[in-house]
């Protein structure tokens, strides 16, 4: 018994270092993460790495570990399986065959073990936001599914054993801001190509620097995501069009407002005006340029909010 808790404690570190080195890899690209040149090296343990996931399969389990749970599984952008989400999480399916073979063991000691998981969401190939740590709260055999939903958002001070979140209320709050970071990523992930990786308005192409910004918010019911009701800014216009101080007009043009323009604070405001009516880079796929009906939906919000 004493050997199979030292065990658990060995594997409670190993997640430790897991969670604080996905917080950094986070900071480091933001809430997508490329596999390779990211996650595909892994997190430094005892002198040497222990794999984050393998995108070759849903269910992991590093050999490093000495316990029987799994440590992470995935869901990839285009996955066979029935994964789907809940009120306060996601049903997530057993690897398909034999409900016993090793890696659906895994997944089910991570469950009867109540140990913290990292669940990593395909947004585009080759990219995943990581969401942990979260844990497996039920467990069908007879379906070949479980759920899993959030715990307490880790730190370097968190325990890395923190049981989930009772409250329903707080997990269903916390399941929405989770969900609605992968929604965000999914969708910056087909927009960026589109664009080049580069802003519609500046052509900057520093990747942490660039969002996704719908033309009609989500919240509204023409708000899809999808890549026409979608540009591609950095930061600082991303910020301006938010806010109805920087708009794009249907035929493509930049407008700055009349509060940016008559002010005279510094280069910072000199770099937002120089752009005044500019054409945007749109994309080179007629199918993938901004909707002209939209624009003209949101230009008409920046014309009454100017």
């Amino acid at each position: 018994m004493r050997s199979f808790k030292n065990r658990l404690m060995q594997d409670d570190a190993l997640r430790a270092a897991c969670f604080a080195e996905l917080n950094r890899l986070t900071s480091l690209f933001g809430q997508d993460i490329p596999y390779r040149g990211g996650l595909e090296a892994g997190f430094p343990l005892g002198g040497g790495h222990v794999p984050f996931m393998t995108p070759y399969k849903g269910i992991f389990r590093a050999r490093q570990q000495r316990s029987p749970a799994a440590l992470s599984i995935n869901t990839s952008i285009k996955s066979p399986y029935r994964d789907r989400a809940t009120a306060d999480g996601w049903i997530y399916s057993y690897r398909a065959g034999d409900v016993n073979q090793p890696d659906n063991r895994a997944l089910r000691a991570a469950y009867e073990l109540q140990v913290p998981i990292v669940y990593f969401h395909g947004t585009r190939p080759g990219y995943y936001t990581p969401l942990f740590p979260w844990f497996v709260d039920a467990d069908d055999p007879v379906e070949g599914e479980v759920h899993v939903t959030p715990g307490q958002p880790f730190t370097l001070e968190a325990d890395p054993t923190a049981a989930p979140i009772d409250d329903p209320l707080e997990r269903q709050y916390r399941f929405r801001t989770e969900r609605v970071r992968v929604h965000q990523a999914q969708f910056r992930g087909l927009v960026l190509p589109a664009y080049q990786d580069k802003c519609t308005i500046s052509s900057l192409r520093e990747a942490r620097l660039l969002d996704a910004a719908h033309i009609i918010g989500d919240a509204d019911a023409r708000g899809d995501p999808v890549v026409p009701n979608g540009l591609i800014l950095c930061a600082i216009h991303h910020r301006a069009f938010d806010k109805y101080l920087v708009g794009i007009s249907p035929d493509y043009k930049v407008h700055v407002s009349r509060t940016l323009l008559e002010d005279e604070d510094g280069p910072m405001l000199d770099l937002l005006k120089g752009f005044h009516r500019q054409s945007i880079h749109i994309p080179m796929r007629r199918s993938w340029r901004p909707d002209r009906e939209h624009l003209a939906i949101r230009f008409e919000r920046f014309e009454a909010a100017a």
